[in-house]
């Protein structure tokens, strides 16, 4: 195996110049710093030999003297994983688009955009504090599992036939009925995964569950956890199967079962913590290693494969690194693919209240109106409208909507643990009411509440001032519980994603778009933009006016009146003049898919 020749072609092939260009493509300066992506990967019987980047391949067959004189020069870093990680830490601290709107900025963003960037300590820090909330992806033995009680819990009638008027008014017969469908379940669940010790369970009066009550646990917990990484599945089904986790944990039906079915979810920070191995949230290439590559205006299909490449190696490189006896290499790639889980779940949830926010700042000017047509202003009663606003005033108001939207999903995987937390939590009962939607499961939510007026806090030091209410409801009947809380704001990339998509099939006319279409456009708008300018201007008055409830204290400025006059936009887009183009770009609606 001759390793001299073989590092030197790899050597040349770094130096050229089309190799640059690509390797160029990370680093912050444009100075053609060294990338990971060139960096050889020996195979696993060569796990001794030295990994270096490409500046140094040469240098590995100096004379040994020469060599011992550079084993004693620092390690080489590297920078642009560096950039990856420090981009990841800003677009979660301080939002990307703010770099191109300097003049919209107040309280502590335009320090953190202006200061020295994070230290190595805030980098580590904050990745360990991001991986207490990830959790852990499904492994293939937990998919059966997954699979069969997503069915289950489908086809049953749990709320249906526990959360009714008549046994609301009858607690013991609620129990009574609780107890029943609760243990049908479970044995049914045990009898699928194994059919012998559900026939035992079954056969026994009464059942004794108690034997099984990890094995109930691991399979909820994975159904749990399979849901926070993926809000868009199990919509239906998730919420039967917190409300019969959250009967299962009242004295009557745990005295009962003799077991608890609840146990906290499996995250990235434990896993790693079980298997001595935190130390790879600190290491430099985790940002690298865990990116989200999608497709991007002006980004070509080599340096999307460039990009792939470099996850790809980044990856390779930390399991050769940390894998241990303690840590398999197979864990390594776990924790790592569960993080990168979450930053593409943050591509698909925040990144589009980052363009809507660009869209708001690039076509809108904050303190006066372009035309009458595209003004923001609002007058209470006009148009639906429940409050009063000023272009710039509106234009502030939709501002911090917006970026308490991204902080909101910035943080979501946080909120949804601390929400399961609240609404599983035995010691904080809940009260099964009529709040004029129906009967609710009224509970106090303390920790997420807390987690909430955090963030609204943030969001406040951030842009400086606040317009409107700042009153957040939770446990009352606007937010029974958590459940709804999580449900609601997890919705939001269900009305921006279809709105983002329509608007670039509209940019896109010109060179993709049908004759239909660009004549259609070209007669009502004139051009794409001006067709994108009276959508933008509809969706910035009428989704951020108050409307959507029958009082202003359910509705009006507060925090989730916000999102209710959204919703209540969508429900009247038929009746908007530019509804036509809308179908004509491909829009279907804002619900998506129930069952998926």
């Amino acid at each position: 195996w001759r390793l001299g020749p073989c590092v030197q072609r790899l050597a040349r092939a770094a130096a050229e110049p089309s190799m640059n260009d690509l390797l160029a493509a990370y680093d912050d300066d444009g100075d053609g710093c060294v990338d990971l992506s060139p960096l050889p990967v020996a195979p696993m019987r060569h796990r001794k030999v030295q990994l270096l980047p490409p500046a140094e391949l040469l240098k590995a067959t100096e004379p040994p003297e020469q060599a011992q004189a550079k084993r004693e020069e620092p390690a080489v870093t590297h920078k642009p994983a560096l950039a990856i990680a420090h981009r990841m830490w800003r677009a979660a601290t301080v939002a990307l688009w703010r770099s191109d709107h300097d003049d919209l900025l107040g309280g502590d963003a335009a320090d953190a955009l202006t200061g020295p960037g994070p230290t190595e300590g805030e980098m580590a820090a904050w990745f360990e504090d991001r991986a207490r909330y990830i959790p852990l992806r499904l492994a293939l033995r937990e998919r059966k599992p997954l699979r069969l009680l997503e069915g289950m819990v489908g086809v049953a009638e749990y709320t249906t036939l526990v959360d009714t008027p008549q046994l609301a008014s009858n607690p013991a017969r609620r129990a009574q009925r609780q107890l029943k469908e609760v243990s049908a379940l479970l044995a049914g669940l045990l009898t699928a995964l194994d059919e012998q010790q559900g026939f035992k369970v079954v056969s026994r009066k009464p059942p004794n569950f108690a034997p099984f009550e990890q094995v109930y646990a691991n399979v909820f917990e994975g159904v749990r956890r399979y849901k926070v990484m993926n809000p868009e599945k199990m919509r239906v089904s998730y919420g039967k199967m917190l409300y019969l986790l959250q009967d299962s944990a009242l004295p009557d039906v745990a005295e009962f079962t003799e077991c608890n079915l609840i146990k906290p979810l499996d995250t990235v920070y434990e896993h790693l913590k079980r298997h001595n191995g935190l130390a790879l949230l600190r290491d430099e290439l985790l940002g690298a290693a865990t990116q989200c590559i999608a497709p991007e205006p002006g980004k070509s299909r080599a340096q999307l494969q460039q990009d792939i490449r470099t996850k790809e190696r980044a990856v390779e490189m930390l399991v050769r690194k940390y894998a241990s006896r303690a840590l398999p290499e197979d864990a390594v790639r776990l924790a790592l693919y569960s993080i990168g889980d979450n930053n593409a779940y943050l591509h698909q949830a925040r990144d589009p209240i980052d363009r809507v926010i660009h869209l708001l700042c690039q076509h809108f000017d904050p303190k006066r109106a372009e035309s009458d047509e595209l003004s923001l202003a609002i007058s209470d009663g006009a148009g639906g409208a429940r409050l009063s606003h000023s272009h710039a005033r509106q234009h502030n108001y939709v501002l911090q909507s917006l970026v308490l939207w991204r902080e909101i999903a910035n943080d979501m995987f946080k909120l949804w643990c601390l929400a399961e937390a609240d609404l599983l939590d035995g010691s904080s009962p809940y009260e099964l009411r009529d709040t004029g939607q129906g009967l609710q499961r009224v509970q106090p939510a303390p920790r997420t509440e807390k987690a909430m007026k955090e963030l609204l806090h943030r969001t406040q030091r951030k842009l400086g001032s606040w317009v409107g209410s700042a009153v957040i409801h939770m446990g009352d009947s606007n937010v029974p519980n958590a459940l709804t809380f999580i449900d609601k704001y997890a919705a939001i990339e269900r009305i921006l994603n279809p709105l983002l998509s329509v608007l670039d099939a509209i940019a896109a006319a010109p060179r993709a778009g049908s004759p239909q279409l660009q004549a259609y456009i070209a007669m009502r708008w004139q051009s794409p933009l001006g067709a994108t300018k009276c959508i933008l201007a509809d969706f910035f008055r009428f989704a951020f006016d108050g409307s959507g409830a029958d009082n202003f204290y359910d509705a009006g400025s507060c925090i989730d009146g916000r999102l209710t006059s959204a919703w209540n936009w969508c429900s009247q887009l038929p009746q908007k003049p530019f509804y036509p183009l809308f179908k004509m770009c491909g829009f279907i609606g804002f619900d998506g898919e129930f069952q998926a």
